[in-house]
């Protein structure tokens, strides 16, 4: 089975989705299996964290934004605003695909683990993300 999501993100952060793909699942009806989600663009990415503080969310956006600075004189690609070229480097350090096992019917995942869309630009975004599920 495959679904697209479309999501629209309110700007930079970790945006939790861990609902909208667990309803996948559900309606898939797979007891065992693996869902792959693979997001379709270069300037956002995927990964799994902490669901249950947000502050854990908090450090780690602005522990990346020290990383990955904005208006970094050494960019080139600069055409669509100085988040851009961040973003293409934040997204390439983290992930555009996960692997989840799905068992008995549910997803794999750990008490505090939820899924998140990490946007990395500005401003709201619609993003989509290919889910598949397989037995």
């Amino acid at each position: 089975m495959i679904r697209t999501l479309e999501l629209s993100a309110a700007g930079q952060g970790l945006h939790e989705i861990t609902d909208r793909v667990v309803e996948v699942v559900h309606d898939a009806g797979v007891d065992e299996g693996l869902c792959t989600l693979f997001l379709r663009h270069t300037s956002a990415s995927l990964t799994i964290q902490e669901n249950a503080d947000p502050s854990a969310r908090r450090d780690l956006e602005a522990w990346m934004n020290r990383q990955v600075p904005e208006d970094d004189p050494l960019y080139t690609h600069t055409v669509e605003g100085p988040d851009d070229m961040p973003s293409h480097i934040k997204a390439a350090l983290t992930a555009t695909s996960l692997g989840i096992p799905i068992v008995g019917g549910r997803l794999a995942l750990g008490t505090w683990q939820g899924i998140f869309l990490w946007e990395h630009r500005t401003g709201r975004k619609r993003r989509e993300i290919v889910v598949h599920i397989g037995d």
